[in-house]
């Protein structure tokens, strides 16, 4: 073998160079330096972590957390060539405990002639509770230095205990720039450019999605066509399958997208909100839990500065029920549009959270004796129901009497906004306030 490296002749090169070209375009652009990678630099920059960790010397152990595709295993093999590490890589997916106990002896092993091991964990979220804190003496002594990816949120899918050993880099799906120049690249590499006019060009790398390594092979794809001209945009996609969003209704991408949703209602920005909804609904979202969040935010956000948006968001979410999808969805999205451009305020809601705290604090404090019913002689004789002023029998429908607990503060916790409906409320609860303050002083 080592003749066929080391002294190979013209004959044997040819079937390597052959293999070569056979290889997949994204193994054959695969960096070879840290230099080499494309994107990432708030991680890789002079002044970003990796590259003063480097700079030092003193590499810790890392997660890397950020969706497939934006170099992740690129990036720890990478790290342990520039560290001198022996690489070792895993799937969390296909290790069970006697194999993570292999590994760790031959990094024992390792160690003790004198060379690290960097212990390279793909979706190392995967990894039960038990089987993460494996990982924990091994980090602590210096047996390995753990590098997982994942992209899952760290924060809820790995133990605080290797959270506090590591630290997260997050990974940023490539940019616009980070894709054209991995086109240029790929051109460079094929020794061709792509048979596709320019805005078929930028088509192509929309449809990777900020995914590297889906870039590549679909312009690979492309580069295999024979054709006599330049591809538009139309006929590039009666060719290619677009890549199917990334949308996982149970995880990371589910809540930030019901959040920038929520967020743009509050706003007042329709555009955004039908953006953020479309995308739930072609990522698979059920719509019957948009409905649902719909008619929350009426309550949250809009409130009473518009009554009528909670009734329009359950109208519309009676609608859908009754047409079912696709048809349904458009009552949904109305709605949406409906309370982005509706009036907000969250004055109910906050003086509702307000209530509850007082209700907590103040425990068992009873109602005033008088606004008690009496519906038996010892309850009359107690004073329940003495002295209460019928509110209808005053002047203006309105006694003012004292409805909190004896000796309470009254407080004020509904501050409606001057928006919308909520005006005419504040006009009625200033009316109120005014009048109570004159009978008090009667």
């Amino acid at each position: 073998m080592g003749d066929l490296f080391d002294t190979g002749t013209e004959t044997d090169a040819k079937p390597e160079a052959e293999a070569d070209r056979h290889r997949p375009l994204a193994d054959r652009l695969r960096p070879q330096s840290l230099a080499e990678v494309i994107g990432q630099q708030q991680v890789l920059g002079p002044d970003a972590p990796l590259g003063v960790m480097l700079a030092s010397g003193s590499l810790s152990s890392l997660i890397f957390w950020g969706p497939p595709g934006v170099g992740k295993t690129t990036i720890a093999r990478l790290l342990a060539d520039e560290s001198d590490l022996h690489f070792v890589q895993i799937s969390a997916i296909f290790t069970g405990v006697p194999d993570l106990k292999k590994v760790f002896e031959a990094a024992k092993i390792r160690r003790q002639n004198g060379q690290g091991t960097l212990l390279f964990v793909d979706e190392i979220h995967r990894f039960n509770k038990a089987q993460q804190d494996g990982f924990l003496p091994h980090m602590e002594d210096g047996t390995i230095l753990l590098v997982g990816a994942t992209t899952e949120n760290p924060s809820f899918e790995l133990n605080a205990a290797v959270l506090s050993r590591a630290q997260v880099m997050v990974l940023e799906r490539l940019g616009k720039a980070d894709l054209e120049a991995l086109t240029k690249r790929a051109e460079a590499e094929l020794g061709q450019d792509l048979p596709l006019l320019p805005p078929a060009r930028s088509a192509l790398q929309d449809m990777a999605d900020g995914d590297g390594r889906a870039l590549l092979n679909l312009i690979e794809q492309v580069a295999a066509w024979k054709v006599d001209a330049d591809l538009d945009t139309d006929a590039l996609s009666t060719r290619l399958m677009r890549r199917a969003t990334k949308y996982d209704k149970s995880g990371e991408e589910h809540y930030n997208l019901i959040s920038a949703l929520h967020k743009s209602v509050r706003g007042s920005d329709p555009d955004a909100a039908l953006y953020w909804f479309a995308r739930m609904l072609t990522g698979g979202e059920d719509p019957r839990y948009l409905a649902r969040r719909i008619t929350r935010m009426a309550v949250e956000d809009i409130g009473l500065a518009d009554p009528q948006a909670q009734t329009h968001c359950l109208h519309a979410w009676e609608v859908y029920e009754r047409l079912g999808s696709p048809e349904g969805e458009l009552a949904l999205a109305q709605a949406v549009v409906y309370l982005a451009l509706a009036p907000k305020s969250n004055g109910a809601y906050v003086g509702y959270k307000a209530a509850m705290r007082l209700a907590k604090k103040s425990g068992s404090e009873p109602p005033p004796k008088h606004i008690l019913n009496a519906p038996t002689s010892l309850m009359k004789e107690q004073g329940y129901g003495a002295g209460y002023d019928y509110d209808h029998d005053a002047e203006d429908g309105f006694s003012g009497q004292n409805y909190f607990p004896d000796g309470m503060e009254r407080p004020e916790l509904y501050q409606p906004v001057e928006r919308g409906f909520e005006r005419e409320l504040k006009k009625r609860l200033d009316y109120f306030a005014k009048l109570r303050a004159q009978r008090n002083a009667d």
